[in-house]
């Protein structure tokens, strides 16, 4: 009869420990891979979401002023901050776009968001996370762009 040896040791052995702690480690790597992705997926969401106010705002405000701008200007009326349109009078739109535009830290108008607007047409684009910007307009389309829109345009390429 054939027996069988049984440990009479007790705990693990150093390579034991060793492998689980490796397995953990690859484990946990891999979750904050997920969950980085997911936090860049989640801040992208949050910038069409606050542009998506901004949309919905902006036909208040054209309803209530007679335009986009204060002023009867027939070309840009200035950039996100301008005093005299929209971006900067109605304080919806202005906590939207300061939201969305805070996403990329350190952010310029030059090269992270763009506001262009006349008496009857608007544009506005910010970066995105993940990759390009989020671009909408006064047609109520919002559309992702590879390029930040040039400043003279109203309309999302």
């Amino acid at each position: 009869m054939t027996q069988i040896s049984t440990r009479t040791g007790r705990g693990f052995t150093l390579i034991e420990l060793l492998v689980v702690i490796a397995i953990i480690g690859i484990l946990s790597a891999v979750v904050l891979a997920s969950l980085d992705t997911a936090r860049n997926k989640g801040a992208d969401a949050s910038v069409k979401s606050n542009l998506s106010t901004v949309l919905t705002q902006a036909e208040l405000y054209y309803d209530s002023n007679g335009g986009y701008s204060s002023t009867n200007l027939t070309g840009i009326s200035g950039s996100c901050t301008s005093t005299n349109g929209m971006f900067n009078q109605d304080s919806t739109i202005k906590a939207a776009i300061t939201s969305a535009t805070s996403i990329t830290s350190g952010a310029t108008e030059a090269t992270d968001y763009r506001c262009s607007s006349s008496q009857s047409a608007y544009l506005i684009a910010a970066r995105l996370k993940t990759s390009g910007f989020w671009c909408i307009d006064s047609s109520g389309k919002g559309v992702a762009e590879a390029s930040l829109p040039a400043a003279s345009i109203y309309v999302c390429p």
